[in-house]
Order: structure tokens, then C-alpha cells, then sequence
């Protein structure tokens, strides 16, 4: 595979993103790039789902929480063979954070830009004081389109400084086992008054809502500053006020 920096595989990455952004349009597309074909139907406006893990889930969720298109955000285990795991017996599989998300809105690339962006995936058994092969870093993928751009912007992030291994690994998605309810929106219910503001929503109402995703990222400091400022604003106009909910960001 020709190295992500050349303008060949540049050109190829573009179409691939450009093909998975654009498979929300119901359509069938086709794409020729860096001498292969590339084909996909779309899927009409369907939310689609991606995997990864990249060190403790409980941070790892609030990464992606604040994009704007993420429609939900959940942790779970996959990558191992144990049936059920649990956070006490996780056997072999990883921490990971499930993004659900609307195609039209935010692309697989700009998910993947996340990933790299959000832990190092050039340690190794772990990251960071989190030790363990269940914090390892892997890209779960659905399908030859995401794999290959997975692997792409995989050279990409290795072709920044060869003198240390990119140890994450891009696998087919298997099984995803939701973790237990108190792992889910874990930077948020850190904060009882922001579940509280949102009307302390049951569990799984809280697993579901797209206010719930980007307030557990408001919460671990993790949206842009802009977006940061925004919501703590609109959160002290709230407690002036004395408005018992907030319904929107």
C-alpha cells in the first residue's frame, strides 16, 4: 500500500471519505481512485454506527460526545471471544466507545481524526496510568470502505515519526456488549447538577440523547471552547432563571 502522505494514497483516502460521507444520499455510487473501483449503495439517511477503543471508555465516550452529527454515544467491550463480559471479567476484550452518528452531518474520517487525536496509539498495554490489554487500541470497523480508510490514516499517523510502532490495531467489529449502566455517561453523572438540569433522565433515556452525549463531553472539558462557553452560558441563564430543565444546546 503506497504511504498515506504520497499524493496517490491522498487521492485515495479523499474518495474513500468522499464515499462514506456521501452514502446517506440513497444513491448508488462509484468512485475510481488510485487504480481500483470503488462502489456503494447508499443507505438512505440510516444512522450509522462506529467502533473504537483507545484506553478507558469513561473518557474515551466524552471524546466523541460534542461532534456535531453524533447523534449517540454508549461504552461497551468488544475484540475478545468471552460471551457477556463484565467489567470485573472482561476476559479479552477492549473498553470501547460506540458512536452512533448521521452521515450527512460528519464523516468516518472526522471520527477517525478523533481517535488518533484522543490517546496515544503508540503505547503499548495501555494508555497512559491506565494499564491493562483491555485499555489497547484498536478500530473496529463495518466493511472493506472503512478498513481500508482506517488503515490509510493508520500510515498516515505512523509516517509522522517512524522511530516508534503505531500498535493500533483495525479489526472487523464483532460482538459489541454494552457495559453496566454506571459506566454509561460516566463524565457526566459526575456532575449531578447537569443531570439534573436535563431532568434526570432514566438510564436508558440517558443512553439515547444527543443533549446527554454532548454534556458528558461538556463536562469531561472536552468541546471546543467556543462550544464550551456556549453551554455554560446557556446553563447560568438557566440557573438565574430558575428553569427547571434544559431541553437544548
Amino acid at each position: 500500500m503506497a504511504r498515506a502522505s504520497s499524493p496517490a494514497a491522498a487521492a485515495f483516502l479523499c474518495a474513500l471519505a468522499f464515499l462514506l460521507a456521501t452514502a446517506a444520499s440513497g444513491a448508488r455510487l462509484t468512485v475510481r481512485a488510485g487504480g481500483e473501483v470503488l462502489t456503494v449503495r447508499a443507505g438512505g439517511g440510516a444512522p450509522a454506527t462506529a467502533v473504537f477503543a483507545l484506553g478507558s471508555f469513561w473518557r474515551s465516550e466524552a471524546a466523541f460526545g460534542c461532534l456535531h452529527g453524533v447523534l449517540r454515544t454508549s461504552v461497551g467491550y468488544a475484540g475478545g471471544s468471552k460471551a457477556n463480559p463484565e467489567y470485573r471479567n472482561l476476559a479479552d476484550h477492549a473498553e470501547c466507545v460506540k458512536v452512533e452518528y448521521d452521515p450527512r452531518q460528519i464523516q468516518y474520517k472526522q471520527l477517525l481524526d478523533v481517535f488518533w487525536a484522543s490517546h496515544d496509539p503508540r503505547e503499548v498495554f495501555g494508555q497512559g496510568p491506565d494499564v491493562g490489554n483491555q485499555y489497547r487500541s484498536v478500530i473496529f470497523t463495518n466493511g472493506t470502505l472503512e478498513a481500508r480508510l482506517a488503515a490509510l490514516t493508520k500510515e498516515r499517523e505512523q509516517a509522522k515519526d517512524r522511530s516508534s510502532v503505531i500498535t493500533t490495531k483495525i479489526q472487523p467489529l464483532g460482538a459489541f456488549y454494552p457495559a453496566e449502566p454506571e459506566h454509561q455517561k460516566f463524565e457526566l453523572k459526575r456532575k449531578p447538577f447537569l443531570v439534573q438540569l436535563i431532568g434526570n433522565l432514566p438510564e436508558e433515556e440517558l443512553l439515547s440523547s444527543t443533549l446527554a452525549a454532548k454534556l458528558n463531553a461538556y463536562a469531561a472539558e472536552l468541546c471546543p471552547p467556543k462550544t464550551q462557553r456556549k453551554i455554560s452560558s446557556k446553563i447560568d441563564e438557566i440557573a438565574k432563571k430558575g428553569w427547571p430543565i434544559l431541553r437544548d444546546i
